[in-house]
């Protein structure tokens, strides 16, 4: 049985065009548009779709409003549509924090093109969607003030002398990592370098957010940052982000290889610190579709080092932790509202 989605956008051309693109996959069938948000919620009740694609910016009723009535009364999987501006970075952010599983740049030009890979990609994407674990998504937290009220977790030594952090994620890891992040206390002594699959337009903004809710640091890398403690570093989109283990330890942003799919991409972080700190890194695997992060796990395990995954039942999408856990990498499997006391436990 195909995949029903709802359309809802303001614009006539869009609305026409995405569902040109999403009929002609066998798997999808459009089963209705909508104008604006008030109308995409009306359609969603009447409907019942298994996923609903979303602009943010309509007349009536704007994109992240309707989400979070869909999201709260349907849990109807939401696929945003948002610009590649710093702007609509932010409002990405702000539909991803209210439900929405992933997003698309809407790009007209783009979409007016009749390629395969345009239609593979927004289909694909649907289908992703429309396999989401939404249900199962903790709450995540919103400020580092309620956190701090929390009482510590216990303290006790590794006995792996733990010197790095390394944090990677893709679908559903924004929020994953805001879950994180704002349970760590301002004390965390270790610096952590986090790699979310996110375009370069998006990561300051997502840097800046994650700084202002977070106890501990948080910034877009630069090269030549020099990694401090109870600070984490998100890669920028686009660039691959490496470690010189030189001391002090600082960091290299690069141009990525353009025979890589994701930039930045986890196995290449994690594969540059095996090579310079090996058994004194724990790298942890959250949600995320494909398996990124599985040979440079892999690389990590062979040099001593501890690999955590996010469970199933809490993963978005259960694509890279299974990729690890699978391959026999994995030494602890975490709730994801676990990964946060785990760290404190392991490493403070």
């Amino acid at each position: 049985m195909a995949i029903k989605v709802l359309v809802v956008d303001d614009s006539g051309f869009f609305r026409r065009r995405l569902t040109e693109l999403i009929n002609a996959d066998a798997r999808l069938q459009v089963v209705g548009t909508a104008a604006n948000g008030q109308e995409g919620i009306d359609e969603a009740k009447r409907l019942r779709p298994d996923v609903i694609t979303m602009d943010y910016e309509m007349p009536v009723m704007d994109g992240i409003t309707s989400l979070r009535e869909i999201h709260r009364k349907l849990g109807i999987p939401v696929l945003m549509f948002s610009s590649l501006t710093y702007e609509g970075a932010r409002v990405t952010l702000d539909a991803l924090e209210a439900g929405a599983v992933d997003y698309l740049p809407k790009n007209f030009e783009e979409i007016s093109r009749n390629t395969d890979e345009i239609q593979k990609v927004l289909c694909d994407r649907i289908v992703m969607v429309a396999a989401s674990r939404t249900a199962t998504r903790p709450a995540p937290a919103t400020t580092a003030a309620t956190k701090a009220a929390e009482p510590a977790a216990p303290a006790r030594r590794s006995q792996r002398a733990t010197q790095l952090v390394v944090i990677g994620a893709s679908t559903g890891g924004p929020m994953a990592l805001q879950e994180v992040l704002t349970r760590l206390p301002a004390n965390f002594r270790l610096p952590i370098l986090l790699v979310q699959h996110m375009p370069g337009t998006f990561t300051k903004a997502f840097a800046e957010r994650l700084d202002r809710i977070c106890q501990i640091n948080v910034s877009e890398a630069r090269d030549g940052d020099v990694l401090r403690p109870g600070h984490a570093y998100l890669a920028p989109g686009g660039k691959q982000m490496l470690l010189d283990g030189r001391t002090p330890m600082r960091l290299r942003v690069v141009d990525g290889d353009e025979r890589l799919n994701y930039k930045p991409s986890l196995d290449v972080t994690f594969g540059s610190v095996a090579r310079d700190l090996g058994a004194k890194v724990l790298g942890i695997v959250l949600t995320g579709m494909g398996a990124d992060g599985r040979d440079g796990a892999r690389l990590l395990k062979a040099e001593g080092a501890t690999i955590w995954a996010q469970d199933e039942a809490s993963c978005v999408i259960y694509g890279m932790p299974m990729a690890v856990a699978k391959a026999g990498l994995v030494d602890e499997v975490l709730d994801l509202r676990r990964v946060a006391p785990r760290l404190c436990e392991e490493i403070n």
